[in-house]
């Protein structure tokens, strides 16, 4: 059974019998909020799909300080092997994860110790669109060799007028990777806005 996480708690990556999971499927998916239609539906921008991309910050003892460090639906996959992306989803329509990211810790160099995991909004200030027009928020964590659910986090609060949402982190700690639920919604319009918060 898969663990629900709550807003800041952590747990640690690793099976019941004690062996370590190296290899992570992470999973990110969201809906968008049917807006009106008709004459009002022009404010609402509804002829628009809301389009949310994901994002991993790899940091160096905690700061993001390289930008081909940044693995995005431009750079999908980091020089490393260490994090594939899976592709852009334009819309967030359908069931299940709406964009995947897979995670092979044993290829992280060392010197690398945290993985930013967030989400924002494609063109939010030229397409007006935001958090708030988005529902059923979560990301998961699965082990990518058993297919197993470990984690999940759904974020349930309002994040209306947000643009970017950091959503979580793997983190090293003591030669043990460990999994922290955020749900940290920010103003920020886009990546280079966001990593300021991490530099």
């Amino acid at each position: 059974m898969a663990v629900n996480l709550q807003k800041g708690q952590k747990v640690s990556l690793v099976k019941p019998n004690g062996k370590k999971i190296m290899k992570l499927m992470v999973g990110l998916g969201w809906d968008a909020i049917e807006q009106p239609q008709g004459f009002f539906s022009r404010l609402f921008n509804g002829k628009d799909d809301i389009d949310c991309d994901a994002s991993v910050f790899l940091c160096k003892k905690g700061k993001f300080v390289d930008n081909d460090d940044l693995v995005y639906f431009g750079n999908l996959e980091h020089y490393t092997n260490a994090v594939k992306h899976m592709g852009d989803n334009l819309t967030g329509e359908g069931d299940g994860d709406d964009e995947q990211i897979f995670v092979d810790l044993t290829k992280v160099p060392a010197e690398y110790d945290k993985l930013i995991f967030v989400v924002n909004v494609y063109k939010a200030l030229v397409r007006n669109h935001h958090f708030g027009m988005i529902k059923n928020a979560f990301i998961r964590i699965v082990d990518n060799e058993t297919n197993e659910e470990l984690c999940r986090y759904n974020l349930s609060e309002n994040y209306d007028g947000m643009l970017s949402m950091i959503v979580g982190e793997v983190y090293r700690r003591n030669d043990e990777w460990k999994f922290n639920a955020i749900g940290t919604g920010t103003k920020d319009a886009n990546l280079t806005q966001l990593s300021e918060h991490f530099r």
